[in-house]
């Protein structure tokens, strides 16, 4: 398949008489692999400039992670200037679930965790971006299911309220929580200084303990060797730790470990990766892998020995990686999606995130709306027995 251009009504503006807008719909990858370029400063001029929503990270994903989708990527142009993206693919249809009718929805939805994805716009043109990915979409009969939104402001909202007014219904329904540490003027001392004295004397105590008893090293990878050598260590005590407690789904399948291999590769090459190894006498016993993204420190995932859980190498390393991040010069550390209690010793905010679902008029609409409404209604009642098996199984 190849890019369509579907050509708008022409507006007006003060610095130009007639102005034309089109929206192009990308649906394969080597036009993808093209748009590198416009999509990075497109991304850097709007309001979603995050990590997740990257040319880099969404055509990783795509290469690798794919699946039976198809790419649907809306591209907006403004007379030869990229305003606006919505990218997107086609699921496929789900005969055995609940909702079995194919959907559009974010690139690197899914397992591999992305945070805060969204509709990319150029500051100062959304309202004539909106228009015109809501006058491209009202013309399908595809319902949007976008997740890992940020609740508090999104693109993706704006869009939904666009297609409210062609006759679509939308739903937005809270999914998770990152919490989050700002950084910006912090020292390490002066935010230590900030935590309960109880958790601060714990970390000191556990940090104190280990330099005792160990040589104790906590190494960033920083060339091509050492970044091969501690993703293998990193996936290694992330499988230990998980294993007798049901196992993780975030590196459990050959494409997503094929993906984060190929996806550090790229982010060390672009010096956005931290990925961090505990050392004890040599020994690598834990690993923390995160991204540094313009201000941002990201935590992404952690792994550590269970044998050493009881003398805090868990706290111990994330107290690293915060003072690393401020020593660096971050101005935020985050923690990502997830409301582990551990998080919230360390974090001082919270963001809220959201899945937003538009249907549009018509009886395939309606029947997707409300299959999706069991649907989730099913996926919450599967969520608290999974939560109740995890507390009853950490007793």
């Amino acid at each position: 398949m190849v890019s369509t251009l579907t050509a708008l009504p022409q507006t007006r503006s003060q610095s130009s008489p007639v102005t034309r807008i089109a929206v192009e719909t990308i649906t394969d990858r080597e036009r993808f692999e093209t748009m590198r370029a416009d999509w990075t400063a497109l991304l850097a001029d709007s309001g979603a400039d995050h990590l997740f929503l990257s040319w880099e990270w969404l055509y990783t994903w795509w290469t690798h992670l794919a699946g039976g989708r198809r790419l649907f990527v809306l591209a907006v142009w403004r007379g030869g200037r990229l305003i606006a993206l919505a990218p997107l693919a086609v699921t496929p249809a789900r005969p055995a679930s609940l909702c079995p009718l194919a959907s559009l929805a974010f690139l690197g939805t899914g397992s591999v965790g992305s945070d805060y994805l969204d509709v990319i716009v150029a500051r100062g043109r959304e309202a004539e971006a909106y228009d015109a990915l809501a006058a491209r979409l009202g013309g399908q009969a595809l319902s949007l299911a976008l997740a890992q939104v940020r609740r508090e402001s999104s693109a993706a909202a704006e869009l939904a309220a666009r297609l409210a007014r062609r006759g679509w219904r939308s739903t937005e329904q809270p999914t998770d929580v990152c919490p989050f540490i700002p950084l910006a003027g912090a020292t390490w001392t002066s935010y230590l200084g900030g935590l309960t004295g109880h958790h601060r004397s714990n970390f000191r105590r556990r940090l104190a303990n280990l330099e005792r008893s160990f040589e104790l090293r906590f190494e960033r990878a920083e060339s091509e060797t050492q970044r091969a050598e501690a993703v293998a260590a990193f996936l290694d005590l992330h499988d230990r730790r998980w294993r007798g407690r049901g196992g993780s789904t975030g590196f459990n399948s050959a494409a997503l470990r094929e993906f984060h291999e190929a996806w550090t590769r790229l982010a060390l090459a672009r010096g956005w990766l931290r990925l961090f190894v505990l050392r004890l006498d040599g020994r690598a016993v834990g690993a923390i892998y995160g991204f540094r993204y313009g201000g941002t420190f990201g935590f992404y995932q952690i792994g550590f020995d269970p044998e050493l859980a009881r003398r805090g190498i868990g706290q111990v390393m994330v107290g690293l990686a915060i003072k690393s991040a401020i020593e660096e010069g971050a101005e935020e550390f985050d923690f990502l999606h997830g409301d582990e209690p551990y998080k919230f010793d360390w974090a001082r905010g919270l963001r809220q995130l959201a899945r937003i679902e538009a249907h549009p008029p018509g009886p395939r609409g309606l029947v997707h709306r409300r299959l999706s409404a069991l649907d989730r209604q099913a996926r919450r009642l599967a969520r608290r027995a999974l939560d109740g098996l995890s507390r009853r199984a950490g007793q």
